[in-house]
């Protein structure tokens, strides 16, 4: 909600410092609303104010040390200018404190509202009455708030009070915010407050959890009977750590020793109700004691006989394997191997399916490309032999902060859900990733269990966020086990026992060449599509289309000859095939008749009242006379077809291509195939300079989903359509593979 008074500090900020571009002031939108904006270009008129030549958006150490140098703490008697005066009168303003008339004295409002900061922040004692010290002002020029705000805890906030209050002093602490919640700022101001309690001077202490803070920790076992300031930092992070039921307090009684067993129960910690090094760790860190043993683990290397007995040797039950492998170079082992859930079986151990493609950052999340995952995910589960219940855990590996959680992560993984409940729910669905991602993602009913990145303990998304409820696998350190040939190294990891993995597995899927599509199963694709594709905007009988869902999946399997023996004959799939061919069909509208037509007119005069067009995208495969020759004439030189060379800067030769594929469905499929061919082969075009696209492996099988979706999209060309189409298509070629590997069986 917009504030006047932020309002007359952003206009106080733009008249004072009008030529803000020479200054390095920005110009601020006066509308009323705090924000970083505001903040930052308070934060650089202080600095001009100070005499600081290099203006900078961050309150950091030279502006830290030249308010203590210049005025050792600001007050009535200190404010060295009215402009300085309206700085602060603003900067409590937007932090929704009352700064006075912004008149440019450090009058009784202002040192009111100073003193109500002071106390906010937990620092009445520290610094009592009006006056700002320098880790105060830094305080007052961000966006940390000093009261609950958004349904923070009371306890978490008086936590935070008594940490500003009691290490402010120190060198490297700096005040923290005390809105109630948990955070990375929260976690960090807490190690330094154990190295602190440890002894470690100023510059030593670095809020690192290193050997020596493990080392101290090893010596402050606490027990019923303790008190002090262990016992007030040891419930400090119990309370951080979502134990709600926890009092913070000097005094380790029955109650503290009751939460500290249900925790250690939790977490799968030996159960002593002890504040002990492992319960420590566990409470600071997410990764906790790294010395730990677990029940789990995960990797990218097969398991064979010896690894297995290895694994088994380390007290292992359940391994952690991958769906698939997104790359053709490297890691050759991280997708499950032939007749290795055999191996693991036949070693009394159990498996939990991994699927993962890419995941490094937000930008691959989103709700196509979650629906084109989970069908997936469902057709790698179903190859590999996983039985009907097994749990899939979907990756996300990558720091994602939580506006990329709202925004990327929770649409992909409705997706996912979505696109299994299309596929019959075959499957349960689980999320890998940061603690944040983890809880939001099962909190808005996505995923049944939590597999946690926890050894990536510097994520925001793990640095001040509790355990989730339904965590299934911790992941806390990376281990070489075992020695020959039953090495093998693995990322360790504790389990709770929510998910056990499988095992005992079907008798898995061929790969091998495509058949004719077997119709008994005609009901199922046809509704499994028609359901995909409602799912994206496309009724089953849509008016702005020319062909239904149900003309367009039946012209496509009239060819199924022909497409099974393009696919014989190029190693191509099937798939690849339907779904170009489908969804270019599908696409028809009344738009591409008129535009037919024009192109009709312009070669045979025939028609009239419209605008001749010499080429168009044409015929159920939607492709151009010039496209289909350069395909055409790309295969001919390659030997793979016979036929003509056309031109394709001859009108005639534009004609006889464009008729051919707008007339004959049978030509225009089988057109497809050989500009998929071409786009392999390194079609023209995109991003990759005058030599065109980035050649991918020749035609094959068993492309990669990477493969896949690079010939899907070169099929329709380049740019921000053609990847979103893509991502979309990418699901309809899952459902036809889905089909097309029972039709092969």
């Amino acid at each position: 909600m917009a504030d006047e008074m932020v309002r007359i500090a952003q206009r106080f900020v733009n008249t004072t410092y009008g030529n803000g571009a020479t200054l390095g002031i920005p110009k601020l939108d006066e509308n009323g609303l705090t924000g970083w904006t505001t903040m930052y270009a308070l934060t650089r008129a202080l600095q001009y104010e100070m005499g600081i030549s290099s203006l900078s958006d961050s309150f950091g150490p030279a502006t830290l040390a030249a308010i203590g140098e210049k005025y050792g703490k600001l007050d009535a008697s200190t404010i060295p200018s009215a402009n300085f005066a309206r700085i602060i009168q603003s900067a409590l303003y937007c932090k929704g404190y009352d700064g006075g008339e912004i008149d440019g004295t450090y009058n009784s409002r202002v040192q009111a509202a100073v003193t109500k900061l002071n106390a906010d922040m937990g620092l009445s004692v520290t610094y009592p009455g009006s006056a700002l010290w320098p880790k105060v002002v830094k305080g007052l020029f961000n966006m940390d708030a000093y009261v609950t705000v958004s349904g923070g805890s009371s306890a978490i906030r008086s936590v935070q009070q008594w940490l500003n209050g009691k290490y402010v002093l120190r060198k490297d602490f700096y005040v923290i915010p005390c809105d109630g919640h948990h955070s990375r700022t929260v976690s960090q101001s807490m190690l330094y407050a154990v190295q602190f309690e440890l002894g470690m001077a100023d510059g030593v202490a670095n809020g690192n959890f290193g050997p020596g803070t493990k080392s101290g920790l090893a010596d402050h076992t606490l027990a019923e009977g303790a008190s002090g300031v262990w016992v007030q930092l040891f419930s400090a992070a119990m309370i951080l750590n979502g134990r709600s039921a926890v009092a913070f307090s000097s005094s380790f009684g029955s109650a503290l020793a009751g939460e500290t067993a249900a925790f250690q129960t939790f977490v799968k910690l030996a159960v002593t109700g002890k504040g002990d090094f492992p319960t420590w760790a566990s409470l600071l860190v997410s990764y906790g004691d790294q010395d730990r043993r677990g029940e789990a683990c995960d990797g990218i290397t097969k398991i064979t006989p010896a690894r297995a007995a290895t694994l088994k040797s380390e007290g292992v039950k359940y391994v952690g394997r991958y769906l698939l492998n997104p790359s053709t170079t490297s890691l050759p082992e991280k997708e499950i191997q032939p007749g290795e859930l055999q191996t693991i079986a036949d070693n009394g151990l159990r498996c939990y399916p991994i699927y993962q493609t890419y995941g490094r950052d937000a930008d691959g999340f989103n709700y196509p490309s979650g629906n084109a995952d989970g069908f997936a995910a469902v057709n790698a589960a179903e190859r590999h032999g996983f039985k009907t219940g097994a749990r899939i855990f979907f990756a996300v590996d990558f720091d994602a902060y939580d506006y990329e959680v709202t925004d990327s992560i929770l649409p992909y993984f409705k997706g996912i859900q979505d696109a299994l409940a299309i596929s019959g729910n075959p499957y349960r669905v689980g999320v890998y990733g940061p603690r944040n991602v983890c809880i939001r993602v099962s909190d808005a009913g996505h995923a049944t269990a939590s597999f946690v990145s926890d050894m990536s303990s510097g994520f925001s998304g793990n640095y001040g966020y509790p355990l989730p409820p339904n965590w299934a696998y911790d992941q806390v350190v990376t281990r070489t086990l075992g020695t020959g040939d039953g090495a093998i190294n693995v990322d360790h990891n504790i389990a709770s026992g929510r998910d056990i993995g499988e095992g005992s597995f079907n008798a898995p899927r061929t790969d091998g060449p495509d058949a004719a599509f077997a119709m008994g199963y005609y009901q199922t694709l046809h509704d499994n599509i028609g359901s995909y594709m409602q799912s994206i905007g496309f009724a089953n009988s849509d008016v702005k289309r020319i062909f239904t869902h149900t003309e367009c999946l039946d012209t496509i399997l009239s060819h199924d000859a022909l497409i099974t023996d393009l696919s014989h004959q190029y190693n191509m799939r099937k798939a690849l095939i339907q779904t170009s061919a489908y969804w270019e069909m599908r696409h028809y509208d009344v738009v591409d008749l008129g535009v037919d037509a024009a192109v009709a007119y312009y070669h045979t005069g025939v028609g009239g009242g419209m605008t001749p067009l010499r080429d168009s995208s044409t015929g159920i495969a939607q492709i151009s006379g010039d496209v289909g020759i350069r395909a055409w004439n790309y295969c001919i030189g390659k030997g793979l077809v016979s036929g003509t060379v056309l031109d394709p800067a001859e009108d005639p030769d534009i004609w006889t291509m464009w008729h051919k594929i707008n007339q004959d469905n049978a030509y225009s499929v089988k057109t497809v195939s050989l500009i998929h061919l071409w786009d392999a082969g390194g079609k023209p075009g995109g991003n990759n300079g005058p030599g065109g696209e980035t050649t991918l492996r020749a035609m094959n099988l068993n492309y990669t989903q990477y493969e896949i979706f690079e010939v899907l999209r070169r099929y329709q060309g380049w740019g921000n359509e053609a990847e979103e189409h893509a991502t979309k298509r990418m699901a309809l070629y899952q459902i036809f593979e889905k089909y097309d590997t029972l039709s092969r069986m």
